[in-house]
């Protein structure tokens, strides 16, 4: 008998984009038609692979990553592997019970209390009846909404909310576990907590894919690693030489795509971000720890932009968050600015260490989400003198430079 949990062959998927259709009403539809009968619609389709000829072997009882930049196929090929949606080209043999985290909250509904939804998320997530009667007190325990399980979730705070749903989800029992990228949920001590019951899950026997853009929970749970580049396998192997080759280009790569072509944006667009610069004191290319520096957003939007809120979070190369930056926290107010234009953020001493960064843009107008680009720039920070004293941390001991004073009592 084959030990192999899942088996990829010359898998493709694709799909079909092209110019967005707007909505008519039924009576335009035939108007048009009645005025040019014979008219053929023309097509501006365009055939995108999502993945591209990719083979890969599973076997049981292993822990492998899945790793690459957005858009590289990593959660298209998930969503094959979870019956989601079908392969254009190829196949995948899947020999075991399967179980899916790719959104936490499936099956979720507002009316319903947290109690009826762990049995509504359970079944759809796959869960037997008496494996949520056996695991409903864990699951409770785990989302630390015990006092609340009797309240429908629309009451629930978007924190508990999120961590009923990763509780139920977590909870599942399946041969194959495929996860996408939902460790990133709640604050910081439950994300730990969820890092941990992954850890349980894969330290089970059970066979686990893991999708993430932290390199530091790959590397934790995962023994070996994938890594997908434009819907194809670029590397496989152990998870730390896979980790380090896809560290290693990211840091020799520029800023990759133009950022304003970026089409892995979300967002209504109201907003757009078309242009990052990083600069130094007087705007010097290299930009030094402890040194001034200023960060140039450049954007075009609609007329008139109000309300703006703005910001950017540092990301080291593991994909862990080190400094976020927003004009509210600033306490800069952007209640009208010009449609098109660009946002300086200036430091007097930047606290960041030396090393390769990864920049996320967001911005949001009037309150709704207008435009949020993730690794839309690489800023790398070189050796500088912040704190006067002409020596900096050891590397390896945090990512930012905090001004401290010592003294003898």
């Amino acid at each position: 008998m084959s030990n192999q949990a899942i088996s990829v062959s010359h898998l493709g998927k694709s799909y079909r984009i092209g110019e967005l259709q707007k909505y008519k009403a039924l009576r335009d539809t035939i108007s048009e038609a009645l005025r040019h009968p014979f008219r053929r619609k023309r097509r501006s389709d365009q055939l995108f692979w999502a993945l591209k000829d990719v083979s890969l072997e599973i076997e049981h009882g292993e822990v492998v990553g899945l790793i690459g930049r957005n858009g590289a196929g990593k959660s298209t090929l998930l969503k094959v592997l979870s019956r989601i949606t079908e392969p254009t080209t190829g196949r995948a043999t899947i020999r075991g019970r399967v179980g899916s985290l790719l959104e936490v909250g499936t099956g979720f509904h507002p009316e319903l209390t947290g109690r009826e939804n762990i049995f509504l998320s359970g079944a759809i997530l796959g869960m037997r009846r008496r494996e949520i009667h056996r695991n409903f007190d864990s699951i409770v325990d785990f989302a630390e909404v015990a006092r609340f399980i009797d309240t429908p979730v629309k009451l629930y705070s978007s924190g508990m909310y999120v961590r009923l749903a990763f509780a139920v989800a977590a909870h599942l029992e399946p041969e194959i576990l495929l996860v996408d990228e939902v460790l990133a949920v709640g604050d910081a001590a439950f994300q730990k907590k969820c890092l941990g019951k992954m850890g349980d899950v894969a330290k089970s026997g059970r066979t686990v894919v893991f999708v993430s853009h932290s390199m530091a929970a790959i590397q934790n749970i995962c023994r070996t690693a994938h890594l997908l580049s434009h819907g194809q396998i670029a590397a496989s192997g152990k998870v730390g030489e896979v980790v380090s080759r896809y560290l290693s280009e990211a840091a020799s790569s520029s800023n990759g795509e133009e950022l304003k072509a970026r089409l892995d944006r979300q967002g209504d667009g109201k907003m757009k971000f078309v242009g990052f610069r990083a600069a130094g004191a007087d705007g010097e290319v290299a930009v030094m720890c402890g040194a001034e520096a200023q960060f140039e957003i450049e954007y075009q939007g609609v007329d008139p932009l109000r309300n703006v809120h703005i910001s950017m979070a540092f990301l080291d190369v593991y994909g862990d968050g080190v400094l976020y930056l927003s004009n509210d926290i600033a306490g800069c107010s952007f209640e009208r600015i010009a449609a098109v234009g660009s946002l300086v953020c200036k430091f007097e001493r930047l606290p960041l260490l030396p090393g390769s960064y990864t920049v996320n843009l967001y911005c949001t107008v009037n309150g709704i989400q207008a435009d949020w680009v993730r690794d839309a720039a690489r800023v790398n920070i070189e050796n500088g003198d912040f704190y006067g004293s002409g020596k900096l941390p050891p590397a390896g001991y945090g990512s930012v430079a905090v001004a401290h004073d010592w003294i003898a009592k």
